[in-house]
């Protein structure tokens, strides 16, 4: 007599609106280079969410995509900072399936770059964050050793009214591991009052500090949960007068 095979049980699936860091991980380890481009133009366009990562050279960008795709070199850093000077593209989904894409944007403010490639790069960047129709998120990275400069502040200024309509925005403080809790405490107050109420968070690569919670903001971003629509007033008829 044969024992009947016992199906192994499925992976839990994602319940819209409850939080489960587990799966936004296993979904952001399936990121894959998709593409790279030394201009807007040569973007393709894709009708999925699109998450943007900015921030200045050495901020330590690539370091948190490759911490939250548990990939070591998927987004390459550079020895040089200001070197990178593309948009790359990198697409997420489990089965094969572009379910979202996260975009590495060049780190800016680094002295030895040209100013001609500075000034191509700031028109590249204003039109990226003003014009992209899919881009939903953006995740400004940041060393909380100096804060927000004015870069940064620029920056903010160019996608303020993109956050007016709905963008999601996060302020990550990277490298949080070389602060002690008052510092870091510090930090934090300082940046929240230079967002002006964008959300801002402690972020460490070396200590995973952050990275679970970063994470579930991506996949909530990339998977809005679509609110019921609200049944529809039925109007009363007055009754009629009878002469």
């Amino acid at each position: 007599m044969t024992s009947a095979s016992i199906p192994k049980p499925k992976a839990p699936a994602a319940v819209p609106g409850v939080p489960d860091p587990k799966i936004a991980m296993g979904w952001l380890h399936t990121a894959k280079f998709l593409t790279t481009a030394p201009e807007l133009k040569h973007l393709p366009r894709v009708d999925v969410p699109e998450i943007a990562f900015v921030g200045r050279s050495n901020a330590g960008k690539s370091t948190c995509i490759n911490t939250l795709t548990q990939q070591h070199r998927l987004a390459f850093a550079s020895k040089t900072p200001g070197r990178t000077q593309s948009i790359n593209l990198f697409s997420l989904g489990k089965q094969g399936v572009t379910d979202a894409v996260l975009a590495d944007l060049p780190g800016y403010g680094y002295a030895a770059v040209p100013k001609e490639a500075k000034y191509r790069w700031q028109q590249v960047m204003g039109n990226y964050l003003q014009t992209r129709d899919n881009l939903k998120a953006v995740v400004l990275l940041c060393d909380p050793r100096l804060g927000l400069t004015e870069l940064d502040e620029i920056l903010l200024d160019v996608i303020r009214p993109r956050v007016e309509e709905g963008l999601k925005f996060l302020v990550l403080l990277t490298k949080s591991d070389k602060l002690n809790k008052t510092e870091a405490a510090k930090a934090l107050s300082i940046v929240r009052l230079q967002a002006g109420g964008g959300d801002v968070k402690l972020f460490s690569s070396l200590k995973r500090r952050g990275v679970e919670e970063v994470a579930q903001h991506l996949w909530d971003w990339a998977h809005p949960v679509e609110k019921p629509a609200k049944p529809a007033k039925v109007s009363e008829v007055p009754p009629e007068i009878n002469d």
